[in-house]
């Protein structure tokens, strides 16, 4: 009960159809990835300065942080 085959797939893919429709389903899609994307780019942006590897940060070695 780990993974998804062929058939599984088709008939989610079947069902999705059958809710939203072939018209919907381009919009949703896209908005989708635009809201992974948004995501991605906020956690990303979510590191405070000055925040690197503990290698980085242990050692002294410049190159994970920017001075302020």
């Amino acid at each position: 009960m780990g993974s998804f085959g062929m058939p599984e797939l088709l008939v989610i893919l079947f069902i999705v159809l059958l809710l939203f429709g072939a018209k919907k389903i381009p919009g949703l899609m896209r908005s989708l990835g635009m809201g992974i994307g948004e995501f991605k780019k906020g956690m990303s942006d979510d590191k405070p300065e000055g925040e690197g590897t503990p290698t980085e940060q242990e050692s002294g070695k410049p190159g994970g942080s920017k001075p302020a």
